[in-house]
């Protein structure tokens, strides 16, 4: 697993998985995703770890999908969905998973977010699911169980920007600690509560997991969800919206570097 995608590290039963794509805000290509796959299902069969960690380095979570590969998809064959691995690997481990939110969190990263089980930001994370402005559907599945149903179309709606106060407010994340000019402040917050969920039972920790999930469950949500972007990623008005997103993202990073 090359350590410039990511990275694996270990504190007695707590694993910490950190993306490492920071010219990229972490921004998933089909390397990262295969790479995260891998590594969740990895530590989801090894029995010595009892709770793990996933954050970013830099001063992103994730910025979502790759845009350059996307649009490149786009031209050639059309896009297919370059996250269904990372959302497959976060979705189905069975063990405690927190996401430590460390700044921003957009898109296909927001929801890698939100299939976490618990999230713990930094006061400096900003998280946006901006499917409708591409013309997609992400995160109507999970958000309603969280943040309920009005805040859910609130945000799936607008795809507004939402800081970390109002996420912590509206029941997006657990918790919101100080970001340190110097480290992940919420990678702190998130060991911590991970070496007090390491130390119960691991079957039942599992089997907690499990119950909770199936108390809310969303399959329906979640399938259609899938079947509506299977059909949305291969509509024109997808591809225009996507190509001028990204477009506005090149821009932005010109701008800055002619700035420095």
């Amino acid at each position: 697993m090359p350590d410039e995608i990511i990275s694996i590290t270990r504190e007695g039963a707590v694993a910490t998985i950190t993306l490492q794509r920071p010219e990229k805000h972490n921004a998933f290509n089909r390397a990262l995703d295969a790479a995260l796959g891998d590594a969740l299902a990895a530590l989801d069969a090894d029995d010595s770890v009892h709770c793990a960690i996933l954050t970013g380095t830099g001063n992103a979570f994730s910025a979502g999908a790759d845009m350059t590969e996307a649009v490149a998809a786009i031209d050639g064959k059309g896009r297919s969905e370059g996250m269904a691995r990372a959302y497959a690997g976060v979705a189905n481990f069975r063990k405690p998973l927190i996401a430590a939110v460390n700044g921003i969190c957009y898109g296909g990263g927001a929801l890698v977010a939100i299939l976490c089980d618990i999230r713990i930001a930094s006061d400096n994370a900003a998280f946006r699911f901006p499917g409708a402005a591409y013309g997609l559907v992400v995160g109507g599945a999970q958000l309603p169980r969280l943040i309920g149903p009005a805040y859910a179309k609130d945000l799936l709606f607008t795809a507004r920007v939402v800081q970390a106060e109002e996420a912590l407010r509206i029941g997006l994340v657990n918790a919101v600690v100080p970001q340190s000019d110097s480290s992940n402040a919420a990678l702190a917050a998130a060991l911590e509560m991970a070496r007090q969920i390491a130390q119960n039972s691991p079957p039942a920790l599992i089997a907690t997991k499990d119950t909770i999930d199936r108390a809310t469950q969303i399959d329906a949500g979640s399938a259609a969800e899938g079947q509506h972007n299977a059909a949305l990623r291969q509509s024109p008005e997808h591809h225009a919206r996507f190509k001028e997103a990204a477009d506005r993202v090149a821009a932005r990073g010109q701008q800055a570097q002619q700035q420095q």
